[in-house]
């Protein structure tokens, strides 16, 4: 699924009208689409009846394609016209012509018609304002949508609301909404997702979101624009078609080795829920090096692993570990670093060591490995595709010029707060522009930004971009980065990219942060080891 700007969405349908799309038919095959999706998710509400607010703009013409579609197939369909239509308008009288009513506001001063309407109605359709409106509302729009609001407060059991494209009053840019704007059960969108859905406040206000097409498709040449698009919403669809193939035939060996670097003794449990996470994703076996003193402690809660024990001092990774970990490699396909490793300047030490070239002369960085030969001039070996995590990227985030010491590209999995470490800039501004933060961090450091958070971003340096649509307090507690961590390098281990890798873990790790919530009845009760178990039902989903 696409995700577009207002002007990017209009200069799409300025090109595809221009190139044999007329706009007609654009709104035709969006409100069949709006029809069908309520159709399908509410025919237990045709004998109530459906209720649309209808606007002068385009999306008042979705709605009135869909009331008139739902008229033949026997809903009670009624419109409210909130500002007016053109004279002799087709699409009014299509739906008189199917048995709707149509109702004006114009004639209609004390909304007294409305109010009967609105408790008459199962579902209530809100098609007044689509993208491209300027904040704050004014006029009838204002006047209908507050006095709708105040009235749905009033009335038990309320109509289901829909919003068509988005709801009245919000800005589709920048998130920013009225407050007259109604909260949907469900959003349907056209063609494409509006960049300010995601944002908030806009984003609590959506409901589910289902997205329905227009008549454009990724290959279509009516519309150049539309194929140039880079920014995508991620979808189930998407993640099913990227999920490495396990063939009959296969052994531990084809699902590669998942080498995790992690812990230190006031955070073990970074290691066995990255570890867990890795194996649960598929990784065929996975090493854990931990600080010694850690083995006893974990050993048995994760017997599966195989263990490299790494010099220590006081509980933390010693920076003698680094050659430990270069004469460790074996086969190791993918690595994590940095899940509970603290911040003591022995595992800095450790990390710089990583990084910088050998003692011998030649230049050793961190990056992909190409054959079990080491790097051109160098005592070290080069260190398999990287995932950096958590106080790893704060340990990164204080040696010089490290963007340009890892070897290909690694993927990094901030926060805000450790974004804001690695690029100077305050939590705020990051949150402000999370989408262009994260392409501009991507492009500039060469390597894969996955912005955790609300709405995860997943940015790569060729200028891919993919948001996962998920925000819930579900994934807000310790340990929650850690799992998704271990998704991403499970997936890297079996020889997925390194963006799949990233985007499909991410998809992975939220679609679990719901089912658990769902399974315990809350989201405030989910902790981090709650998501190893909903992953695997979330995988079995994919599979199935």
């Amino acid at each position: 699924m696409k995700l577009v700007s207002t002007k990017e969405m209009l200069a799409v349908e300025k090109e595809a009208d221009a190139n044999g799309l007329p706009y007609s038919e654009m709104m035709e095959n969006a409100g069949s689409g709006l029809a069908e999706t309520i159709e399908v998710n509410y025919s237990s509400f045709k004998s109530l009846g459906i209720l649309g607010l209808v606007g002068s703009g385009n999306n008042g013409g979705d709605t009135l394609v869909a009331l008139d579609l739902l008229s033949e197939w026997g809903w009670k369909a009624t419109a409210y016209i909130v500002r007016a239509r053109p004279k002799n308008d087709l699409l009014m009288e299509r739906l008189i012509s199917s048995g709707g009513v149509v109702l004006d506001a114009a004639e209609d001063k004390k909304f007294k018609q409305l109010k009967s309407a609105l408790a008459e109605h199962g579902i209530l359709m809100d098609g007044i304002l689509g993208t491209g409106i300027k904040l704050p509302l004014r006029g009838t729009v204002k006047d209908v949508l507050r006095f709708t609001k105040k009235t749905l407060s009033r009335i038990s059991p309320k109509p289901l609301v829909v919003a068509v494209d988005c709801p009245s009053g919000v800005d589709s840019d920048t998130g920013e909404t009225s407050p007259d704007s109604l909260a949907a059960d469900l959003t349907v969108t056209m063609a494409a997702i509006k960049r300010g859905l995601l944002e908030f406040p806009a984003n609590d206000l959506l409901g589910d979101l289902v997205l329905v097409g227009i008549g454009l498709h990724d290959q279509d040449k009516r519309s150049k624009t539309w194929q140039a698009l880079k920014r995508e919403v991620v979808d189930e669809e998407w993640v099913q078609s990227t999920l490495p193939k396990r063939g009959r035939d296969a052994h531990k060996g084809t699902f590669g080795t998942a080498f995790i670097i992690s812990g230190s003794v006031n955070y073990t449990g970074a290691v066995l829920l990255s570890g867990k996470a890795a194996y649960r994703a598929g990784a065929g076996l996975v090493t854990l090096g931990v600080p010694s003193p850690l083995h006893n402690i974990l050993a048995g809660h994760i017997p599966e692993a195989t263990w490299l024990l790494l010099p220590h001092e006081m509980g933390v990774i010693a920076d003698s570990a680094a050659e430990v970990v270069f004469e460790n490699l074996g086969k190791a396909s993918a690595m994590l670093l940095g899940p509970g490793f603290g911040l003591e300047d022995t595992t800095r030490n450790f990390m710089e060591d990583l990084f910088n070239p050998s003692t011998s002369g030649g230049k050793s960085g961190i990056g992909f490995i190409t054959s079990a030969s080491e790097s051109p001039g160098s005592g070290k070996p080069e260190l398999p595709p990287l995932v950096i995590d958590a106080d790893g990227l704060k340990l990164l985030a204080a040696l010089p010029d490290w963007a340009e010491k890892i070897n290909g590209k690694a993927i990094l999995t901030p926060h805000p707060g450790e974004m804001a470490e690695l690029t100077g800039l305050k939590v705020r501004e990051i949150q402000a522009e999370r989408i262009s933060i994260a392409e501009k961090y991507a492009n500039e450091w060469g390597h894969i930004v996955v912005l955790k958070g609300a709405n995860t971003v997943v940015a790569e340096p060729d200028g891919r971009t993919s948001v996962i649509p998920v925000a819930s307090a579900a994934l807000s507690s310790a340990g929650s980065g850690d799992v998704l961590a271990g998704i991403i390098v499970g997936f890297r281990a079996q020889g997925l990219g390194g963006y799949e890798s990233a985007v499909s873990g991410a998809w992975i790790h939220a679609q679990s942060g719901l089912k658990s919530a769902e399974y315990l009845g809350t989201n405030r009760s989910v902790i981090a080891g709650d998501l190893l178990t909903s992953m695997v039902d979330v995988i079995h989903e994919l599979e199935n």
